[in-house]
């Protein structure tokens, strides 16, 4: 499985308890000028990554990160955020330059209140910085039965299908509907073959990239196995035109539309420094009866998970399904992460004369 690809091998891997991560994490936020409730905030959305097996946007890529951006000043530790366009349904905000894991379910929890009165909110974000896991924030939404849709824009590192130049982000998205006893539906993925977080972790690991996810510094998609190179591209979702590129493409385009232009901030083509983010949440018994609507969700992603594999598949997932299955093994054997990230955690802490219990 392609997955296994960005997994640290179990031999050299170092479990951390999900806790111990967090109480560290926090307390390195807070050391930086970060105030309790964000602090706690933006380690919450890490170790939830980190939990479930999104391992390119928890702490082992972020925090390093997120610590030179708040020692050098770019990113502001205590944001206010301000509402600098509103109607019934939908609100802009401006994010102060803070972190989107904090500024993000701010933003969210507005959104749900609209939906609430209107049956669907929407609120964009904008002087931002990075949002983390998509999925964090459009899970948020789940808490009032609700369906959440989260975009943001990334930095600008995907070619245009047929292009010599990286002109869009990877722009992810989240979504996240309620069933009633199986799993919710979570899905967040990037509108690039393979997000800049996962080079990272294929540089760590040793590892090459797979045919379609790369190109070459003139455009040209890489179609064979190699060593990941510092000087390359990523493609859009789909790798080529022939399997459907175009389709990655354009839905990036949509999310930069979304995310930056409607919120009055920069698409990513214009490398801005600070980045957007879009919040969807639709009420469900605005539109159908919520009872009969979960009903039928459980039926439909229990449909799913029982399709028969095809020949040398074990099993058919639908999207929550294998991440709530890492979760549950990650919370009793703990969070494995590379020697490497543990010992910059080592370094940092002490650096920062922050005691912990890794």
């Amino acid at each position: 499985m392609t997955a296994h690809r960005f997994r640290v091998p179990d031999e050299i891997a170092i479990r951390v308890q999900p806790g111990d991560m967090q109480a560290l994490v926090e307390s390195m936020f807070q050391t930086l000028g970060m105030p309790e409730p964000r602090a706690r905030q933006c380690a919450k959305t890490l170790i939830y990554a980190d939990i479930r097996g999104i391992d390119s946007h928890g702490v082992s890529n972020m925090m390093r990160v997120y610590v030179d951006w708040l020692e050098s000043g770019q990113v502001n530790p205590t944001p206010q955020p301000k509402v600098v366009q509103e109607a019934p349904a939908t609100a802009t905000i401006n994010g102060d330059g803070g972190f989107g894991l904090t500024v993000g379910p701010d933003a969210m929890r507005r959104a749900m209140d609209k939906a609430e009165s209107c049956g669907i909110g929407a609120v964009g974000v904008r002087n931002s910085y990075h949002l983390g896991a998509c999925a964090y924030h459009a899970e948020l939404a789940l808490e009032r039965n609700m369906i959440g849709i989260v975009t943001t824009i990334g930095s600008c590192s995907t070619v245009p299908t047929f292009g010599s130049q990286a002109m869009v982000g990877n722009n992810p998205i989240g979504i996240a509907i309620p069933t009633r006893n199986e799993v919710p539906f979570v899905f967040d993925a990037s509108m690039s073959s393979l997000p800049l977080n996962k080079v990272k972790i294929l540089k760590r690991l040793g590892g090459t990239i797979a045919p379609g996810w790369m190109a070459m510094p003139d455009g040209t998609p890489i179609m064979d196995e190699r060593p990941v190179s510092d000087d390359y591209s990523v493609l859009p979702l789909g790798g080529t035109r022939q399997i459907g590129s175009h389709k990655g493409y354009g839905l990036s385009v949509a999310i930069d539309i979304l995310s930056a232009i409607l919120s009055g901030g920069e698409a990513s083509y214009k490398e801005a420094e600070t980045v957007c983010h879009h919040f969807l949440v639709y009420r469900v018994d605005a539109f159908t009866d919520l009872d009969s609507f979960k009903d039928d969700m459980d039926h439909f992603m229990k449909s799913l998970r029982e399709t028969p594999p095809a020949p040398g598949c074990e099993k058919v997932y639908y999207a929550g399904l294998p991440e709530q299955e890492m979760a549950t093994e990650r919370s009793e054997r703990g969070i494995p992460y590379h020697p490497e990230v543990i010992d910059w955690f080592h370094e940092t802490a002490d650096r920062l004369g922050i005691a912990h219990r890794l």
